[in-house]
C-alpha cells in the first residue's frame, strides 16, 4: 500500500512545494488548509506521517495535534514560522515528533520525512505492536488499521462507528457519557443534547454484537453513559 502523507498548511504554495517533492519519492500526499479538516482527513484516511504547520486559521496546530493524539499515533512534524525554545518544546509536549522551522530545505523535510517513516513502520510492524490488538469477547479491533473483526471474520465500520468503538475499546470498563464521546470523536463541544450518539452505538452493536438487543460488549450504563465490557467475559447491562 502507498504511504500516505497529510500537509497541513494554510498557505497553497508551501503545501505545492511539499507535494512536489513528497510525490517524486513515491508518496501519496493529501492536503489541508487547517486543523479542522486535517482531522476530519484522518478520519476517513489511513495517514502514515504528518506535516502540520501551527499558525493556521481556524483550528491552530497545536490544538490540531492534542486532538488527533487522542486517537491516531502516526509521526507528526511540525512546520512553522515560530522558531522560539518554548515553542518547540510546546510542540513536541503535545505530541509532535519532530519539529521543523521556515524558512525550510525541502529535501531537509524529505530526509526527515523518510527518517520518522523508518520508525514509524518498524514500530508498528514489530510482534510486539501486534499484540496490542483490542479484544473483548469475539470482537477485535486493529487501532493502527482500522480494521475489526467478529469471531475472525472481518466487518466494516464508518470512520465515527470505528472511532467510537476504539475509544471504548481503549478504556474498559470507563464509562463515558455521550457528551465526551462526542467531543473525542468529533473533536469539538457537543452543543446540544441530541441522539447522535445513541444512534451510532446502535449501529455499531447491530454490526459487532450476536444479539444487538442484550448487547455485551457495548453496555449502556442507565442514566450516565455507555462503556466496553471490562473483560472478555459477556456483560450485561446495568
Amino acid at each position: 500500500m502507498q504511504t500516505t502523507v497529510l500537509i497541513v498548511d494554510d498557505e497553497p504554495d508551501i503545501r505545492e512545494l511539499i507535494r512536489l517533492y513528497l510525490t517524486n519519492e513515491g508518496y501519496r500526499v493529501l492536503e489541508a488548509a487547517d486543523g479542522r479538516e486535517a482531522l476530519e482527513l484522518t478520519r476517513k484516511h489511513t495517514v502514515d506521517l504528518m506535516i502540520l504547520d501551527v499558525m493556521m486559521p481556524g483550528m491552530e496546530g497545536m490544538e490540531a495535534c492534542t486532538r488527533i493524539r487522542k486517537t491516531q499515533w502516526m509521526p507528526i512534524i511540525m512546520l512553522t514560522a515560530k522558531t522560539g525554545d518554548l515553542d518547540k518544546i510546546q510542540g513536541l509536549a503535545v505530541g509532535a515528533d519532530d519539529y521543523v522551522t521556515k524558512p525550510f530545505n525541502p529535501l531537509e523535510l524529505v530526509a526527515r520525512v523518510k527518517s520518522q517513516l523508518r520508525r514509524y513502520k518498524r514500530y508498528t510492524n514489530d510482534a510486539s505492536v501486534r499484540t496490542n490488538l483490542l479484544s473483548i469477547g469475539a470482537v477485535t479491533l486493529h487501532p493502527e488499521k482500522r480494521q475489526v473483526w467478529v469471531h475472525g471474520q472481518p466487518v466494516h465500520l464508518t470512520p465515527r462507528e470505528f472511532d467510537i468503538l476504539a475509544l471504548l475499546f481503549r478504556h474498559p470498563g470507563v464509562v463515558f457519557r455521550s457528551e465526551e464521546i462526542y467531543e473525542r470523536v468529533w473533536g469539538e463541544p457537543m452543543l446540544s443534547s441530541n441522539n447522535t450518539i445513541m444512534v451510532h452505538i446502535r449501529k455499531i452493536r447491530e454490526k459487532i454484537e450476536d444479539d444487538p438487543k442484550n448487547p455485551a460488549i457495548v453496555l449502556t450504563v442507565w442514566g450516565v453513559g455507555y462503556k466496553a465490557a471490562a473483560d472478555s467475559h459477556p456483560g450485561r447491562d446495568e
